[in-house]
């Protein structure tokens, strides 16, 4: 440090600016005030040194691009649109199912009967409607019955049971039987083709409590036999 005489002004960079002091005191009094004033503006650069990393941090919290990460980071919930409606199904339930055995076909021996007050889907038995009774096929199905003999042909649908006789596949309605010309003989071999079949519907069979079983429209009568 230089001597320091009286009069002499001494400046101190501050950073902000210069400072100006009048040594208005002698050497050794100078050179105290001096450090003094050397350690007290080196106290006060260490303190804004430390508040500015605190600041920096302040602000990095409360910047816009944090807050728009904590605003993506919320869970958001959506109150359902009473205008969204399911998606329509690809086709009505079993037309798949219709479809695929539409043409499905058989062989066997043809029977008829002429008596029955019910058949087993709960309709009146009529021996003038073309109808027939099948072990398996559903209540409803178009079945076209063909004569292998003749060649005649006949569609009838099916609304009963049976038959239940070893190697016959189809019991016919008195007409139907006649359509075929096979009355006389009681039985032929025919061909049996499904033309279509209805729509899948739950099966429902009806028992009765009481005498004999009365089975509404639409059941199915499981006693019923040749």
């Amino acid at each position: 440090m230089p001597p320091i005489s009286r009069g002499t002004t001494l400046r101190f960079d501050v950073g902000a600016g210069t400072v100006g002091l009048n040594a208005l005191c002698d050497r050794p009094a100078a050179g105290r005030l001096v450090r003094w004033l050397t350690v007290a503006l080196s106290a006060a650069s260490l303190a804004a040194c430390a508040q500015a990393p605190i600041g920096a941090k302040r602000a990095g919290i409360f910047s816009p691009s944090r807050q728009a990460a904590l605003e993506n980071s919320r869970p958001v919930w959506f109150a359902p649109d009473s205008r969204l409606v399911a998606a329509p199904r690809s086709g009505p339930p079993g037309a798949g199912d219709a479809a695929a055995g539409a043409h499905s076909f058989s062989q066997g021996i043809a029977s008829f009967y002429t008596e029955g007050t019910q058949t087993a889907n709960g309709e009146r038995f009529n021996t003038n409607a073309m109808t027939a009774a099948h072990r398996t096929l559903p209540f409803g199905t178009k079945l076209r019955v063909t004569s292998l003999a003749s060649g005649r042909s006949v569609t009838v649908r099916i609304n009963d049971r049976g038959p239940f006789v070893k190697g016959r596949v189809v019991d016919l309605s008195l007409s139907a039987a006649q359509a075929l010309g096979m009355v006389d003989a009681g039985v032929a071999k025919v061909r049996l083709d499904v033309v279509s079949k209805p729509k899948r519907q739950a099966k429902r069979v009806c028992f009765s409590t009481r005498g004999t079983p009365q089975a509404p429209h639409g059941c199915e009568r499981p006693d019923r036999q040749a």
